[in-house]
């Protein structure tokens, strides 16, 4: 590529993978891409095609925006809220589960997280405790690189499985296998999935909870695109249909729900965790190894969510409570505005076709492939880490779908949110420009 004349400079996008000491971009990390792509902008002063971060792409819900300075104006910024959040964001946590999935959940069982990303680690830490002789994970891949990276840091076990050819009747024996063994003690996935953005039906969450049930196993189930399936419309409080969830065939689960995808409030690090109301009152005295009570939901909050962060921000919990009330009262469609995400998609999926790229994940099943926040690409010839490396030269980023657990290791994942409408002819433009520097043989 050094002798080629691409959108950016090779040496320069070469200089840097070298000097950040990324000798494989197949495993570099999101934030390690993002912090590469941001040098190579400043250095070459061209403007990259941004797909390698989830970073929501639309605005705030303006009345969070209100309510949260309201709130800081009222003296919260001053005051420590409780550790279990502030009661009135509780009772609009336990009303959005019930009329946006149907499950109900004591409002004493919700907690506002520092972001699903802490929701997570508080899981596992406390989850993973429960039984001396497991202390391991089961992450149903492709999935968040951060989320191993989280058992790695709490010297937790973990295994893993690439869920696409073991979908429907075959997930059964798949999990059974694992299951079986003894050691898993939790089971994390999301649904729509990130990267590939499948969805989980009503028979594979099924068998999820009969088997999380029958193996004393705790599913947790990372909503972070919450309604984001566009082929069906989840927008109606109260009303068919619902939200799919593992919730509705086990009492063992765990829900994260984001509000920075969702709500597009991600600045303010603020998520949910909720509890299912047996799992909360479930007590195992292996607890007592690391917490003062054997009882989950007490150990959960006092000892995990206290030694973390003591709780997340006031004034962002005041912001959630007037979203999640607007949405409940039925006074905003959120997932109007989230279908951007998807046209988008439509759109770049598109760009990368017509140039020879293709999709890897690209069935749901029987179904094409819904367009949401996420898909996956690949090209003929390359494998991930050397396709990334040659897309940085035409200033378009991305992230390997090696490091999500994927089977599929020649593939990327691209995120729609970043990319503005007024940068797809740039798009459309680079990938012209590489498919001519790269004919496919045959």
């Amino acid at each position: 590529m050094e002798n080629k004349q691409t959108p950016i400079n090779a040496a320069v996008v070469n200089h840097r993978i070298k000097a950040g000491g990324l000798k494989d971009l197949s495993r570099a990390s999101i934030r390690e891409i993002k912090k590469l792509v941001d040098l190579i902008e400043a250095d070459s002063g061209e403007k990259f095609v941004r797909m390698e971060m989830g970073i929501p792409g639309l605005p705030a819900m303006q009345i969070g925006v209100d309510a949260q300075i309201q709130a800081l104006k009222d003296g919260v910024a001053a005051i420590y809220p409780d550790i279990q959040g502030i009661p009135p964001l509780k009772k609009e946590i336990s009303r959005f589960v019930k009329l946006f999935l149907d499950v109900d959940v004591d409002a004493e069982h919700c907690i506002p997280t520092v972001g699903s990303t802490m929701g997570s680690m508080a899981s596992f830490l406390t989850v993973n405790r429960m039984w001396a002789k497991r202390e391991g994970t089961l992450y149903i891949d492709p999935g968040f690189p951060v989320q191993k990276l989280q058992c790695k840091l709490l010297g937790h076990a973990y295994m893993s499985f690439d869920v696409y050819e073991n979908r429907g009747p075959k997930l059964r024996e798949k999990l059974e296998s694992y299951l079986s063994g003894g050691k898993v003690s939790s089971i994390l996935y999301s649904s729509p999935n990130n990267p590939s953005w499948i969805c989980f039906t009503e028979e594979e969450l099924q068998i999820i909870g009969e088997l999380a049930t029958k193996y004393q196993v705790v599913v947790i189930e990372d909503l972070a695109y919450f309604a984001m399936d566009f082929r069906k419309d989840y927008s109606k409080p109260g009303l068919p249909p619902f939200q799919p969830t593992v919730a509705h065939y086990t009492s063992n689960y765990i829900l994260l729900i984001s509000s920075s995808k969702a709500f597009s409030y991600a600045g303010e690090r603020i998520g949910m965790m909720v509890v299912s109301d047996k799992l909360w009152d479930m007590r195992s005295p292996d607890l007592l190894r690391y917490f003062s009570s054997d009882q989950l939901g007490y150990a959960l909050l006092f000892g995990t969510i206290y030694s973390l962060s003591s709780g997340t921000s006031h004034s962002g919990q005041y912001a959630l409570t007037a979203i999640l009330k607007a949405v409940n009262d039925g006074e905003i469609n959120f997932v109007e505005a989230l279908k951007e995400y998807g046209e988008k998609a439509k759109i770049m999926k598109k760009l990368f076709t017509d140039q020879g790229f293709n999709i890897v994940y690209d069935r749901d099943l029987d179904d094409p492939i819904a367009d949401g926040f996420y898909f996956t690409f690949a090209y003929p010839g390359l494998r991930g880490g050397s396709l990334l490396a040659e897309l940085l030269c035409y200033g378009i980023s991305a992230i390997t779908l090696a490091i999500t657990g994927s089977e599929r290791t020649e593939g990327l994942r691209a995120c729609t949110s970043f990319t503005s409408r007024s940068q797809l002819p740039l798009l459309e433009e680079r990938l012209k420009r590489f498919r001519e520097d790269h004919p496919v043989k045959g």
